[in-house]
This record gives structure tokens, C-alpha cells and sequence, in this order.
């Protein structure tokens, strides 16, 4: 029986890189340099926090690559991973923080959209006031309106709109080399932070949810990769896709903390880097900055409204989600999860609007969201290595790439649990227990036993746990995860 994504699987290396450097290079890259401050780091810290995202991230990004290849059948992805590997529950867990990652990563867009637009137009404030949560709430819906012609048509578009918001952005480190604003002595001013309050350690950490967050997206070319013409195309996509953007990311991070000391940088208003090229150019480098915000940020939207629709839909072909989430419209958009993602997103803009909560909360939240789901596919790469999966064709040295990328994927999986901390632990819980309905419900549907294995309910009540002790700790003031 067709799935609906027989006679959409036409898209190449080109525009699947587009497609996955579109979902990454979005708000992250327009404010890495002042959250990395603002959460502490120094210099030395974020250049060590760099090394471990981009070692890590690359161990992840080679995992996807090897799962695509040793394990083509499961074209959904990072959902798809976990379940295959570990079970229908903790699948289902991965299918739904994943989904609930991509759509709060449209609500912190959102907020940093209108931030932008307030710098040309003040009623627009912060990008959580009333006008920006009304218009963005119109935006979400003509997006919603553009993925009903077709997701591949929707993905062509999105390629356009990714050369556009390269272009800006590459402006903006020309502009910082040509003005010659990179200052050695401010770059190596208080290297370590000594006196700050935070050990190296513990700044260390502080950067990981902003190298995640700027990284959230890289696997996309994967998620998607039953619309590709084969899974190798897609595999390829994420590698080239994960090289570029740490090149680019590392060259505006290292020049950013060389313009303004990290004082300086963590007291920068959204976008941070809109306060940087004004400090180096003077006001029309804000302009620069914002506009190119806004291009950046309305491709990110259509790219994560496609990545939310197939992140609700795969799964529910596989009978992870409820079968209402599979129906299609005449042109085989997946009309149902598009319809359920955006009402969603619409229902966390109304909290971000009652709650006064920021972009870097938002991402956060995304990011907690997502850590789950991708430490669970490094595990599946890992397991399947250690059976011996897909090694028997590889080379000495394509094994031992295998291993090394592989052990690397699984050890940066643990860290970025780790490095979160049990606060944003118990906020995951918040996100991921209410998702229980829905599996009871699917499992219901199917009139299948709701846990088929121990393993499933240790987990389920491991998570039922997590939840109320989140609830503890909300109604004491310990967390507030908006």
C-alpha cells in the first residue's frame, strides 16, 4: 500500500542540503555570541565548548549517515531509530519530542521574527507583546496554507529562500574583517573568567544548550529522506550540511568575542548581533543585522512547518501516532498533521503571550525536547555497530570510522543529558508525559497491548515520576519552564 510519498521521492543532494542548512541556519547564529556570554561562558570556555559540539555533533551527524545506510527501510528518521532499537514506548517518546522540538523552534522564531521588526517598528516590541503573537499566528496559518500544495513544492521554495539568507550573513563577517574590528586584546581579556563566579567546568556546560540549539535541524536532510531519491543522498546531504555550517558558526563566533568583551556581549538586546556590527559600523550595521533576521527567520518558519508536518506524519505511518495524523489532501500533503502542528504551535504562542516568555526560553525549551531523541539514535548507531551491522563490506579503516564516529555520537548523546542538568530534565518531563495520551490512544486504535515489554513500563513510569516531581517543583518556584 502506497504511504502518499511513493511519487514524491524526487529530491537530490542540492536541495536536501538547502533543505537542511535552511532548518539549521536560522535565529542561533544571530545570538550565539551574546547567549554564550549571557550564560557565563568566556572565551576559553566557548572555544572548548566549540571543540565538543563540533566533535560531538560531527559523531552525531556520521551517525545519521551510517543509520541511513546500514538501515535504509527506516525512512523516518530519528524517530523511526528508537523504535526500531529499543521499543514501541520509547519510540513513541522520540517521535513526540522531536515533533514537540520542532514546533516550539517555530515559536521561538516567532519571538525573534517580530524582535527584529520591532527595531523598524516599536509596536511590535520584544516579539512577545499582543501585535507580534497576532500577526504571528497569521504568518503560522498561510504557512500551514502553502504546505496543503505540497511538501516537495514547499521544499523548492525553501531553497530560494536559504541562497537569499546566506548571503546577508556572510556579509556580516566581511564586514567585521574589512572594518578591521577584530581586537586580539579583547579577544584574549579575561580568557577564562577568572572571578566570574563559574568554573571552567561549569562554564563549559553552559554552552551546550546554544551549540545544540544553533545545530538543531542538521539531521533534517534524514527525517526527510523518504523523499529522497535514495537514503545515501540523504546521508550525504546531512554531512555536507554539518561541515559548512560549523565553519561558518566558528568564523562568527570567534570574531564576535574579538569586537566586545563578554561583558559587553551578554548585555546585548535580541538579535545580539544586530549590537555588535552597530558597535563596529554604526547604525546601518543594525539594519543589516535585522533584516537579514528577518529573511533568516521567515525560511526557517516554512522550513520547520514542513519539518513538523513530516515529523507528525512518518510516524503515524508506522502506526507511532494516531492514524488521523496520515490523511491526505488531493495533492498528498499530509493535510492532518499539518492541521494538529499548527493549532499547536497556535496554543504555545497564547502561552509565550500570557507568560512574557522570551526567545532564549523558548529555544531552550526546543532544545530540551530534542536531546532525547538524539541521544537515543546515537545508541541505536551504537547498537547496531556492536552487532556488526553494515561492517562486513567496509574497509579496516571504514570500520574503524564506523567505530570511532559511532562511540563519539553515543559519549556527546550522554553529555548533552549531563550538561543540562536535572532542572531541564524535570522540564522535558512536563513536555513529554502529556504525550502518553496520545500512545495509549494509538495503541488503543490498533487494539494492540498498550506495553508489549518490561523495559516500556519501567520507562513509562519513569516518566510518570519525572512528571510529578516537575509538577513539585513548578508549584514550589524551583522551575518555570515559560
Amino acid at each position: 500500500m502506497s504511504n502518499g510519498l511513493d511519487n514524491q521521492r524526487n529530491l537530490g543532494t542540492f536541495r536536501l542540503v538547502l533543505f537542511s542548512i535552511g532548518l539549521t541556519l536560522a535565529s542561533g547564529v544571530f545570538s550565539m555570541m551574546g547567549d554564550f556570554a549571557a550564560n557565563g561562558a568566556y572565551t576559553g570556555a566557548v572555544l572548548i565548548g566549540w571543540a565538543i559540539a563540533g566533535v560531538g555533533m560531527l559523531g552525531l551527524s556520521m551517525s545519521f549517515y551510517r543509520l541511513s545506510i546500514v538501515r535504509p527501510e527506516l525512512t523516518s528518521g530519528i524517530y523511526s531509530y528508537a523504535r526500531e532499537g529499543f521499543g514501541d514506548y520509547i519510540g513513541f517518546n522520540s517521535a513526540w519530542g522531536y515533533w514537540i522540538s520542532a514546533i516550539l523552534a517555530q515559536v521561538s522564531f516567532v519571538t525573534l521574527f517580530f524582535a527584529a521588526l520591532g527595531y523598524f517598528f516599536p509596536a511590535f516590541g520584544a516579539g512577545n507583546n499582543l501585535t507580534s503573537i497576532v500577526v504571528g499566528s497569521v504568518i503560522i496559518w498561510l504557512l500551514f496554507g502553502l504546505i496543503l500544495r505540497g511538501v516537495n513544492e514547499a521544499v523548492t521554495i525553501n531553497a530560494i529562500v536559504v541562497i537569499a539568507k546566506i548571503v546577508p550573513i556572510l556579509s556580516l563577517i566581511l564586514t567585521i574583517l574589512v572594518a578591521r574590528a577584530f581586537d586580539w586584546s579583547v579577544f584574549t581579556q579575561n580568557f577564562w573568567g577568572e572571578g566570574a563566579g563559574m568554573s571552567i567546568f561549569d562554564q563549559v556546560k553552559a554552552t551546550t544548550y546554544v551549540t545544540v540549539w544553533i545545530f538543531i535541524g542538521i539531521e533534517g536532510a534524514v527525517v526527510i529522506s523518504g523523499r529522497a531519491k535514495n537514503t545515501k543522498i540523504a546521508g550525504r546531504a546531512t554531512a555536507i550540511s554539518f561541515l559548512s555550517l560549523l565553519a561558518l558558526y566558528f568564523a562568527i563566533s570567534f570574531l564576535s568575542m574579538g569586537v566586545m568583551p563578554a561583558e559587553d556581549l551578554a548585555e546585548l538586546g535580541n538579535p545580539r548581533m544586530a549590537g555588535i556590527l552597530e558597535y563596529v559600523v554604526g547604525p546601518w550595521g543594525a539594519v543589516l543585522v535585522n533584516v537579514a533576521v528577518i529573511i533568516s527567520i521567515g525560511g526557517a518558519l516554512l522550513s520547520y512547518t514542513i519539518l513538523a508536518t513530516d515529523s507528525a506524519f512518518a510516524p503515524a505511518v508506522q502506526k507511532c501516532f494516531p492514524k488521523i495524523f496520515t490523511k491526505l489532501n488531493k495533492r498528498n500533503a499530509p493535510v492532518s498533521s499539518a492541521l494538529i502542528s499548527t493549532l499547536v504551535i497556535q496554543m504555545f504562542l497564547i502561552i509565550v503571550y500570557f507568560n512574557e516568555s522570551s526567545y532564549q526560553i523558548c529555544y531552550t525549551l526546543s532544545t530540551s525536547a530534542i536531546m532525547f531523541p538524539y541521544f537515543l539514535s546515537a545508541l541505536f548507531c551504537l547498537k547496531i555497530t556492536v552487532k556488526g551491522e553494515g561492517m562486513s563490506d567496509l574497509s579496516t579503516g571504514g570500520k574503524a570510522k564506523a567505530w570511532i564516529f559511532t562511540i563519539i555520537g553515543a559519549v556527546y548523546g550522554f553529555w548533552l543529558l549531563y550538561s543540562s542538568g536535572l532542572t531541564y530534565i524535570l522540564v522535558s518531563a512536563l513536555l513529554y508525559a502529556p504525550g502518553t495520551i496520545l500512545y495509549l490512544y494509538s495503541k488503543k486504535e490498533q487494539k494492540e497491548k498498550f506495553f508489549s515489554t518490561k523495559v516500556d513500563m519501567v520507562v513509562f513510569v519513569i516518566v510518570m515520576i519525572a512528571f510529578i516531581a516537575s509538577i513539585v517543583a513548578l508549584n514550589a518556584g524551583t522551575i518555570a519552564p515559560f
